[in-house]
């Protein structure tokens, strides 16, 4: 499965889940072993070191300093990883309410790790941007 490409259909489409975790972003100097115990959603290995994005009560029962703790949304659709402007429109949203947010693709879905005292906010401004993508679409179809 290759995924949707069409920037009108993955917008008016995606449904955003909100994952009920508080994550934070940890990071390891290069070349450390990751700690016995966590299970990050997310590993990225960079010349300065691991980071990963876990559970904010694994980095802390590991030992992980830890920034930014955020809520984890789920775009609900299977979006191709050559779709153009998916992310861009829906970073450029959030944006505009000055919500800064951290995307993550990964093959099915994209993910958005945003602040977690503004997650619900956030989850608010993608529906609308979900409601207005549609309505868009039903002109373009008439």
């Amino acid at each position: 499965m290759s995924g949707e490409t069409d920037l009108q259909k993955l917008l008016a489409s995606m449904t955003p889940r909100l994952c009920p975790e508080v994550y934070v972003f940890a990071t390891l100097p290069p070349g450390a072993p990751l700690p016995e115990g966590p299970e990050p959603v997310m590993r990225f290995v960079e010349r300065e070191g691991t980071t990963l994005i876990l559970a904010e009560s694994q980095a802390s029962a590991a030992g992980l300093a830890s920034t930014f703790r955020c809520r984890m949304i789920t775009l609900d659709i299977h979006s191709s990883l050559e779709a153009v402007g998916f992310l861009a429109a829906i970073t450029t949203r959030l944006g505009k309410a000055g919500m800064g947010v951290n995307p993550v693709s990964a093959f099915y879905h994209d993910h958005l790790f945003v602040p977690a005292e503004r997650a619900e906010e956030a989850m608010e401004l993608l529906r609308h941007l979900t409601a207005e993508s549609g309505a868009g679409a039903q002109r373009l179809s008439t």
